[in-house]
């Protein structure tokens, strides 16, 4: 029996409860150094296990390499799945992709996208370019890949600080937070795949985020599962994004114009909202449907947000629930298609469109886009046009996704030197939180493009653990 003396007892011996001290001047604390368990089984520590980190992950093993994955949420697959995502661009373009694909097809997870000729001729990349999952699947398929291919897991354990060794020019030891307490990680080489750039950035590597001085981002958007209870009454409105595909080309009803379908749907949407007294904060509405009665809600922007001010992300977030539960009521108020509309899930983490942007040993800009720029060391192409949504209100309102900021848009290559972090021999980047602009982000972000850029970076970490780079 563990008594109240033996539990004060043992803390202490642990140094748990070790006396800090606190500074006046400035009020800072000084925390007690402490003695870490250090874990070095691995050759490629993998940063967050988004869809850049289990590409990452996956493809590092195959090559040989032990693996080991370090997720800050209690689940694989990131903004797909604790981000409700639910909706793909631009990824029929790497073996892992493909092989996603395949997965979440026997599970019968996906529903295709297939646009009409207009679309194809608008698109050019056929039919399994974009779709939409079920979220829970993809948390299957992330983790039979990983466990198939050798990776171990390490759930809930955000990278909380970064070290180098002696030469200043490696990360040596990466420590996490979690119910384990603080723990010592070691590796040969490590890959940021934390879409925000955690990882380069606990270890002092240069960084850009956002647009102007201030740092803004994009805005960000918490998405919902909603359930209804006649889809098939919502899709005949023509609210449903995906019904038909995205990039089928209607009369726009305002404009008298062609316009893609998912346009008319979340003008649509958006009008209903209006009729029950709701103004969202997201200019273009979207309904996607992946099940029967069953929707991906995306309805919500928060504006001028940065990634580093966790106090500002976590009241956004706050925000962003409370108004998507609104906005589900509102709807469900008016009743006939939207009778039983009511919101079965928020996702755990605001989806965020923008990020730290590491250094790199090149950076891909929009001179790049213009051109459609070329490498040597090309990792993949990105398809996906310059896609930036208002970065207020005001501009939202406007035109709230798919501004370019009068950028031309040409298919352009990503080198691998944009992967590496040009502050660390050791450390490459994969997904968002590359060496780029905010132009060329704002055409990269995607996850198509992350799991390419990924599948590329850890067969390079690889090589380098096995010192074959």
């Amino acid at each position: 029996m563990l008594t109240r003396r033996g539990f004060f007892g043992g803390a202490v011996a642990t140094g748990a409860v070790a006396a800090g001290r606190t500074v006046a001047d400035g009020g800072k604390f000084v925390e007690p150094a402490r003695d870490l368990p250090v874990d070095d089984w691995a050759d490629v520590i993998v940063a967050g296990g988004g869809p850049a980190g289990v590409a990452a992950a996956v493809a590092a093993a195959r090559a040989g390499a032990k693996v080991r994955i370090l997720e800050l949420q209690g689940c694989l697959g990131g903004v797909w799945t604790a981000g409700l995502l639910t909706y793909i661009f631009d990824f029929n373009k790497s073996e892992t992709g493909w092989e996603i694909i395949r997965r979440l097809d026997a599970y019968g997870a996906r529903v295709v996208d297939r646009p009409g000729e207009e679309g194809m001729r608008y698109y050019k990349r056929g039919l399994d370019k974009d779709w939409v999952y079920e979220p829970e699947y993809m948390k299957a398929v992330c983790e039979d890949m990983c466990a198939e291919a050798g990776v171990r897991v390490t759930l809930q354990s955000p990278v909380t600080a970064a070290y180098r060794d002696a030469s200043g020019r490696n990360v040596e030891t990466v420590v996490t937070e979690s119910k384990s307490g603080r723990q010592a990680w070691r590796a040969k080489t490590f890959v940021d795949c934390t879409g925000d750039g955690d990882l380069g950035a606990r270890a002092g590597c240069g960084f850009d985020m956002g647009f102007g001085p201030e740092g803004w981002g994009q805005p960000a958007t918490l998405n919902a599962l909603v359930v209804v209870d006649d889809g098939d009454a919502v899709a005949r409105g023509g609210f449903v994004s995906n019904e038909p595909a995205m990039w089928t080309f209607l009369d726009n009803p305002e404009t008298g114009k062609p316009t893609c379908h998912h346009i008319v749907a979340s003008h649509r949407l958006k009008a209903e909202l209006r009729r029950a007294g709701l103004e969202p904060s997201y200019g273009d509405p979207t309904l996607f449907r992946f099940h029967r009665n069953l929707f991906c809600f995306m309805a919500n922007h928060e504006y001028k947000l940065r990634v580093d001010d966790a106090q500002a992300v976590s009241d956004a977030t706050l925000r962003a629930r409370k108004e998507v539960l609104a906005l589900a009521a509102g709807l469900a108020r008016l009743g006939g298609p939207w009778k039983g509309f009511r919101v079965a899930a928020t996702a755990e983490q605001i989806g965020q469109r923008d990020s730290r942007r590491l250094h790199g040993r090149y950076t891909v800009t929009r001179d790049d886009v213009t051109a459609g720029a070329t490498f040597p060391d090309a990792v993949t192409t990105s398809y996906f046009g310059i896609d930036i949504h208002g970065l207020d209100k005001k501009a939202n309102d406007i035109r709230a996704a798919g501004q370019n900021f009068g950028v031309r848009f040409r298919p352009f290559q990503i080198p691998l030197r944009a992967c590496r972090a040009k502050d660390a021999d050791n450390l490459y980047m994969a997904g968002r939180c590359i060496s780029g602009d905010f132009y060329a982000h704002a055409s990269y972000r995607v996850t198509g493009s992350s799991v390419a850029i990924g599948e590329a970076v850890g067969k390079a970490a690889a090589c380098q653990a096995a010192g074959q780079a």
